[in-house]
């Protein structure tokens, strides 16, 4: 471990659940289900622990087969997730889901590992996989927010040519109110870690540029693709889209 980087010991690690402790206190109090909450908790507490031991092990490794695995995993889930807030997800929808993430993702993670950083070798685990999971999260959340509001359009009346544009504004206002934000009101998570691994902050904010980056990238490709390929690929006499009946 670097030693400019305090260690957290276990009780110090405990400390920082007291806000956890804070916010399910009041969502017993507002009898909003403290149950969420600590579902929420607990299952953040095992996923970070195991990805940490899967981590080592494929650090360690250094093997391209496994990376590949890895983000092929990455990439099928973030599509699933991606139709979360559809019903039902059908096996048409998820194809073009996981069309638009992977095909998207794949791409800016690419020009980044090998045309910006220029990693050798090109499967180098300790950043493709980071990387590829920011990139890959971008776009399941993009195709989630722009699915939710396409489905909400057409069956409130709107047309496919409206709802279109409409859903994809939708799904790129996060991440351009974070492109705004971004040193003003917050320093990004990875920007903050490198500053407290005692990297110079220059040096941060340039990794945090090609991050942002790729993201905004990845955020408008990924719902751009994921609509236009819904828009094309599925029959308005489905009877389970919302478009039947327009």
């Amino acid at each position: 471990m670097d030693p400019s980087i305090p260690e957290i010991s276990l009780v110090q690690l405990l400390v920082s659940f007291v806000p956890v402790v804070a916010a399910i206190a009041l969502l017993v109090r507002y009898s909003l289900g403290a149950w969420h909450g600590l579902y929420a908790t607990a299952r953040m507490l095992i996923q970070l622990l195991a990805i940490g031991y899967v981590l080592t092990y494929i650090f360690d490794a250094d093997q391209p087969y496994i990376v590949l695995v890895v983000l092929l995993v990455m990439m099928a889930v973030a599509s699933w997730i991606a139709l979360r807030p559809l019903a039902p997800r059908t096996p048409s929808r998820y194809a073009i889901a996981f069309a638009a993430v992977a095909g998207s993702g794949l791409v800016t993670l690419a020009l980044v590992t090998q045309g910006v950083l220029s990693l050798d070798p090109w499967y180098a685990p300790r950043y493709a996989i980071p990387l590829g999971g920011m990139i890959f999260s971008a776009g399941m959340n993009a195709v989630s927010l722009a699915a939710e509001r396409y489905d909400a359009e057409l069956s409130s009346g709107a047309v496919p040519a409206r709802a279109l544009p409409t859903a994809l504004n939708a799904a790129l206002i996060p991440q351009i109110n974070t492109l705004l934000a971004v040193g003003l009101v917050a320093l990004p998570g990875m920007m903050t870690g490198q500053i407290l691994a005692d990297v110079e902050p220059l040096v941060a904010v340039r990794y945090q540029i090609v991050v942002m980056c790729m993201l905004f990238g990845v955020t408008g490709m990924s719902a751009a693709a994921y609509l236009v390929l819904v828009q094309r690929l599925e029959m308005p006499d489905d009877p389970q889209h919302p478009r039947s009946g327009v």
